[in-house]
């Protein structure tokens, strides 16, 4: 077994451990929940940018922009607590298992495995639906497409949202992840890498754009405009504990994310949303370049469609398939649909975004807001 699938198996395992772990911090933690709320600890699967920390590219992003969250939980004496994490979803899924966070906005393959190793948590709503993967390779490297990247030297972040929609792509065109010379690098590690030539390639998101503006890369696959299969998925998602103990703030957070949202994906504010989001690190340019003529709509839309919950089933037996986990996870019944059904029916939301069936095919929805693919 070479060295990166066994820190890639290691770091599954610490988690394996720490959920297994949940059992005995559970009584404590839900002893805490049962007590009077004075802090929400909402954690964050990306990098901190700025003092203060901004990040982007999600409804949740938008409410802690904008402090509404804050805003909401100030008459009840409640303190909004933020915690960001540079090692994404796997080191969201520790504190979670440690009792260290309430809420969390992280990708759907880390939560799927927290949830194959026995980490108790609800899916609340979609954050961030079909986020584009990009494929960099170095200048000089004789890459034009998907296919060329057999026995090169790849990146790619392992146990995050962007792993299986780039084994999607790879068996697409023929290839595993076996079929390249695979590097498990986080995603300063793998630009850095790139830009100094120690690889060849590297999968990720709208980061990459930098290294092509540097001329130290050039983009050769973006998944805009192929199959939604192949983007990136992000959710919010809250202890099962806290959710039974506190069922009224749940629905104070889905309420605020969900308004968040409908204010993201109004036209009228796009350039507000983007200019904000250039503050976690991305320029407005590439921002603007990644969302071209497609609405924030089609990527903020909060519902669980089947479509959504098909990527999440799909994720479940990869991982088995892969053997880095030895159950599949159960995706029925972790979508708690009650707080997100209530928030879009009192702000009169619930044909508002589009929805996609199990094949990516647009559901016909009277009123529905813009195409969604």
């Amino acid at each position: 077994m070479d060295r990166n699938r066994r820190t890639a198996l290691g770091r599954l395992a610490a988690m394996s451990a720490a959920a297994a772990g949940v059992t005995g911090v559970g009584s404590a933690v839900g002893s805490a929940h049962a007590q009077a709320v004075t802090s929400v600890r909402i954690g964050i699967a990306s990098a901190p940018v700025g003092s203060p920390p901004v990040f982007a590219d999600n409804s949740v992003a938008i409410a802690h922009n904008r402090g509404w969250l804050e805003e909401e939980f100030k008459r009840s004496g409640i303190k909004v607590e933020w915690f960001f994490f540079r090692g994404a979803g796997p080191a969201v899924n520790e504190a979670l298992a440690n009792g260290q966070l309430d809420f969390a906005q992280q990708g759907d393959l880390p939560a799927v495995v927290a949830r194959a190793t026995g980490l108790k948590t609800q899916l609340l709503l979609a954050a961030g639906q079909r986020k584009n993967l990009y494929l960099a390779v170095a200048p000089s490297a004789p890459i034009s497409s998907v296919t060329d990247l057999r026995g090169k030297r790849v990146a790619l972040f392992k146990g995050t949202s962007g792993q299986l929609p780039t084994d999607r792509l790879l068996a697409k065109h023929g290839l595993s992840e076996r079929d390249l010379k695979a590097y498990n690098l986080d995603y300063a590690a793998m630009q850095a890498a790139l830009a100094t030539g120690d690889i060849d390639a590297a999968f990720g998101g709208i980061e990459l754009l930098k290294l092509r503006d540097k001329g130290v890369a050039r983009i050769v696959y973006r998944s805009k405009g192929d199959s939604p299969l192949f983007t990136r998925q992000s959710h919010l998602l809250v202890l099962e504990s806290f959710e039974k103990s506190h069922p009224e703030i749940v629905q104070r957070v889905v309420d605020v994310v969900v308004k968040a949202a409908r204010w993201g994906s109004d036209d009228a504010n796009r350039e507000e949303v983007l200019r904000d989001w250039a503050k976690a690190g991305t320029p407005y340019e590439h921002w603007k370049e990644d969302y071209e003529n497609e609405s924030l709509s089609i990527r903020l839309a909060p519902n669980f469609d089947p479509f959504l919950v098909s990527l999440y089933k799909s994720a479940a037996r990869s991982l088995v398939e892969y053997k880095l986990t030895r159950r599949e996870a159960q995706v029925d019944g972790w979508v708690n649909r009650r707080y997100l059904d209530r928030a879009l029916r009192e702000q009169k939301l619930e044909n508002y975004w589009a929805r996609l069936d199990e094949n990516g095919h647009e559901i016909a929805v009277p009123g529905a807001k813009g195409k969604a693919a």
